[in-house]
């Protein structure tokens, strides 16, 4: 049974992204379709002082008219070390710091100025961080099915890999009919995350955080087992 998801790809996005890529054997990055300015593509949020900080790879020319394929980090600017000056800032005295803190050094100082590729990158890292088993591929680079919208593009890359189920997040609920998966041969789940926590120092637990948060205060093997918070349904 091979399990699919399609997904915009994001900058260390928050543990919910990762329990997808969890459950299924291959993700496929929507990096062909319209950027959204002030969304997750390029920015995120982790703890700092206690409260939510958001973080953002600044971008050159990004516009909702181009493809997230066609836009380019901002290099002239220093932004990746101070961005790893916050990161020691915020999580210096974290229990896993150590050992997360190599792998934010080695995503965030990838050598390539086309977002695609940096966040690509940056999800296979984690992805390797975690020992998750699946194939991460983007749709620009494989699929030439742009010309399709939505549901029937979904179902369009479900044939290509010859799929049986295809998970979406619950959020996407309304946008995709059963029945036209089940008449293509495919089961559709949606997943539904589970409230998580985890000790995170002083005070009560903020969730909605980047995964960056999650690793800082837990060792592999614990993220693992919090990436199982999950039901399909």
């Amino acid at each position: 049974m091979k399990t699919i998801a399609v997904m915009q790809p994001y900058f260390l996005p928050y543990i919910g992204y990762f329990q997808l890529m969890a459950a299924v054997d291959k993700f496929v990055l929507f990096d062909d379709v319209n950027f959204i300015k002030r969304g997750w593509i390029n920015r995120n949020r982790l703890l700092l002082n206690g409260v939510p900080h958001t973080f953002t790879a600044p971008l050159r020319g990004a516009s909702q008219n181009r493809l997230i394929c066609e836009i380019e980090l901002d290099d002239e600017r220093s932004w990746r070390e101070k961005l790893l000056r916050t990161i020691r800032q915020a999580y210096g005295k974290a229990p896993c710091y150590a050992q997360a803190s190599s792998l934010m050094e080695n995503l965030i100082h990838y050598p390539s100025s086309r977002l695609d590729e940096f966040l690509l990158n940056g999800l296979c890292e984690v992805a390797r961080y975690l020992s998750l088993e699946v194939e991460i591929v983007s749709t620009s680079r494989i699929y030439e099915n742009a010309h399709l919208k939505g549901q029937e593009r979904i179902l369009d890359i479900c044939r290509q890999e010859q799929a049986h189920v295809y998970i979406n997040p619950i959020g996407g609920v309304g946008l995709y009919d059963r029945a036209r998966f089940s008449q293509q041969g495919l089961r559709l789940d949606f997943l539904r995350s589970r409230p998580v926590s985890y000790a995170q120092g002083k005070g009560e637990h903020v969730a909605g955080l980047s995964m960056m948060d999650v690793l800082m205060f837990n060792e592999p093997t614990a993220a693992r087992r919090l990436l199982a918070e999950m039901d399909l349904v």
